[in-house]
């Protein structure tokens, strides 16, 4: 089961399961894992959502003891994270962690926390999926690519840099959105003359707000998937340069990403869109871990890098539901 809904949008969707056509794909970072959902997206009610078993799904699987990650850590290993970008002169490298969160032997309404996240984020691609035992919900509004099948026109942004709603922007997180920007422009010129970049502009999530520069050009439809390849992932989950920071991934963090910092693939009638799997959780029957992470610098400070990450864990723990 997938339910789904787009940015700016009350409606919620859902996909018919009829093989062939279109459908929904969510990729890992990695894409060793992809999940699958075939069949047109049919629009579906409240109502009809509400009454879907989803509602109450009872999960097989049961989180193992599980180590949470202290603040004193974490800090340590950014530490290193930030000598090693020193000392390599890495512009970026994002770092994540997990939270877990016990649900005390209450059930959680898969449901209501989806509409909950609908409210909180209206701007966010909003999406509960169960498969194969496996379950994850996430809101977030992060495009990695829309194209457009009439108009041949392709849209990505550049989404990076973390503060608190009410803070100013510093020097580090300025410099920490550039170059996402910078890598985006360098692929969209090898496939389009047409690029427009617009000004970058605060794009607000719930507590905390990002800088955000958006991209449009006219590319050719047998290009997509490549510049998308080329895109994903992009400075913003990742760092840069991408093979180096992949590797650092891979040994900083204790833990795979699964579904976080992957990618998921909507395909309708008009248009193919690509969205960035931020601000998710894997759900348990007995708890749900929340994956977040931060864009690691050269000035980057530790302990302010773990208030960020906080903040962020909020979207989904604020919005839980349970029955």
């Amino acid at each position: 089961m997938l339910f789904f809904s787009f940015p700016f949008s009350d409606i919620i969707y859902a996909t018919d399961d009829s093989p062939g056509r279109n459908g929904v794909s969510f990729l890992s970072f990695d894409q060793s894992e992809i999940i699958g959902f075939e069949g047109d997206c049919k629009e579906i009610s409240i109502d009809e959502f509400l009454n879907k078993p989803i509602l109450t799904a009872d999960f097989s699987t049961i989180l193992p003891h599980f180590e949470q990650e202290t603040e004193s850590s974490y800090t340590q290993k950014l530490t290193n994270v930030i000598a090693f970008i020193r000392e390599n002169r890495l512009k970026k490298l994002v770092i994540s962690r997990r939270k877990s969160v016990d649900f005390n032997d209450a059930q959680v309404n898969l449901s209501q926390t989806f509409l909950n996240l609908k409210t909180a984020y209206p701007n966010a691609f909003v999406y509960v999926f169960l498969k194969d035992g496996k379950c994850w919900i996430g809101a977030f509004s992060e495009l990695l690519g829309k194209f457009n099948k009439n108009t041949a026109e392709f849209e990505t942004m550049a989404l990076a840099g973390t503060i608190p709603v009410n803070e100013e922007w510093t020097r580090k997180e300025i410099e920490e959105q550039k170059p996402v920007a910078e890598y985006i422009l360098n692929i969209l010129k090898q496939y389009s003359s047409t690029v427009r970049v617009s000004s970058t502009a605060d794009h607000l999530s719930g507590n905390i707000k990002h800088l955000r520069t958006d991209f449009k050009a006219e590319i050719k439809a047998e290009d997509l998937e490549n510049i998308i390849a080329e895109l994903h992932p992009t400075p913003a989950v990742c760092g840069i340069p991408k093979e180096i920071c992949t590797k650092a991934i891979a040994a900083f963090e204790d833990h795979p990403r699964k579904f976080y910092a992957g990618y998921i693939k909507v395909e309708t009638d008009e248009s193919v869109q690509y969205f960035v799997n931020l601000r998710c959780a894997e759900f348990f029957q007995n708890a749900a871990l929340v994956y977040v992470g931060g864009g690691i610098t050269a000035e980057s400070s530790p302990q302010k890098e773990w208030r960020e990450t906080e903040l962020k864990s909020e979207a989904i723990i604020k919005n839980l539901s349970f029955i």
